[in-house]
């Protein structure tokens, strides 16, 4: 793909993004590891790279960092585009990765200014410091890595990326190695930290509802390409696609056809506006947008299993017409037992609907 001016599409005087991709390809031999990727990320903006393993949101972080060296397309940052001889240290980008990399023969402090020795070392030691202060970790300065919990040794590494001041942060899935009390706590912390310096960030993950909870925007990854940009409200509320209504959350999906601006379920008719008639059509649905209601009412299904979950109850539910049981969310003081009769009730505006075969 040739490249593009930079400049190209833009008024006059009007501030560039902080981070731009137009048509990024990235090949490891006959596999496209990334495929015409365009984004376009503000200053300031916290965005996460959702997809399972091996969708490219990885590869074009890296691309980004210039690890990866494109086959296509350009890597912007403030506008100037960033050529294959411009290196990783000069593009002004930082780098946090799941393992940390924290020097373990370094002490804490030298960890953070390992990336400031243009610095004068009294300004270095201030800078560092300062980092340090952020993430709550001043008094553990002359500490070594090996002393350090993981939630601490992440800090750490958040600090020595920001220390340099870099344009953009990039960070690859930094919490999955914490334990899930550990991980939230950390990630809030993480998430404070970025907003209070007013770093823009990329963050990498494959949990949906961590990047529901970190980003401003929302980046869906598939083999390569981009399926969607938006916020989470707007991924969730207003999914593209059947694989991204999917990925938000468990869906019940059925297969119809439409007539007069509907498709007929088993759970009624799914508002279908737009689609012709006799066009085949998915209708999905969120549990979430189900209530139970009385046997006498309702549509008809029975409960198979009934869990414990604390302040709530999950129950697995078979329903007459519905092509398989699925899991319900309940307040734990709901009646309703194994074995029992139960009815459905969806509340309005919950369906999806897309044409059949997109996915």
């Amino acid at each position: 793909m040739a490249a593009t001016d930079p400049t190209e599409g833009r008024c006059p005087g009007e501030v560039p993004p902080r981070l731009e991709t137009r048509g990024l390809s990235v090949d490891f031999g006959h596999k496209h590891a990334l495929d015409d990727v365009s984004l376009a990320v503000r200053a300031g903006e916290i965005i996460a790279l959702l997809g399972d393993s091996g969708c490219g949101k990885s590869t074009l972080l890296r691309a980004v960092a210039g690890l990866e060296q494109p086959s296509g397309g350009l890597v912007l940052l403030d506008g100037q585009a960033m050529s294959a001889r411009v290196p990783p240290e000069e593009r002004g980008v930082g780098l946090m990765f799941q393992d940390y990399a924290l020097f373990p023969h370094l002490t804490v402090m030298q960890n953070v200014r390992f990336g400031l020795h243009r610095l004068r070392s009294d300004e270095a030691e201030a800078v560092a410091r300062a980092r340090l202060e952020q993430v709550g970790l001043a008094d553990r300065a002359a500490s070594y890595p090996g002393s350090l919990s993981g939630g601490e040794s992440q800090r750490v590494a958040l600090a020595r990326a920001l220390a340099p001041g870099p344009r953009v942060m990039l960070l690859d899935e930094p919490f999955s190695n914490l334990d899930r009390r550990n991980r939230d706590r950390v990630r809030a912390d993480t998430v404070e930290v970025l907003r209070a310096t007013g770093a823009t960030a990329l963050l990498v993950t494959h949990d949906p509802e961590e990047a529901l909870l970190v980003s401003d925007r929302i980046v869906l990854m598939r083999g390569g390409r981009i399926v969607q940009i938006g916020t989470g409200a707007e991924c969730y509320r207003r999914p593209l696609s059947h694989f991204a209504a999917n990925f938000f959350g468990d869906l019940i999906t059925f297969h119809s056809r439409c007539a007069n601006g509907a498709a007929a379920t088993p759970l009624g008719a799914a508002p279908a506006p737009g689609f012709a008639n006799g066009a085949p059509v998915t209708a999905c649905v969120r549990p979430e947008a189900i209530g139970l209601s009385g046997p006498e009412s309702g549509h008809p299904a029975r409960v198979i299993r009934r869990r414990f979950l604390g302040p709530v109850a999950e129950l697995t539910l078979a329903a007459e017409g519905l092509p398989e049981p699925f899991r319900l969310t309940v307040a734990e003081e709901t009646a309703a037992g194994e074995g029992d009769r139960v009815g459905l009730v969806l509340a309005k505006g919950e369906w999806l609907v897309f044409p059949a075969g997109l996915d």
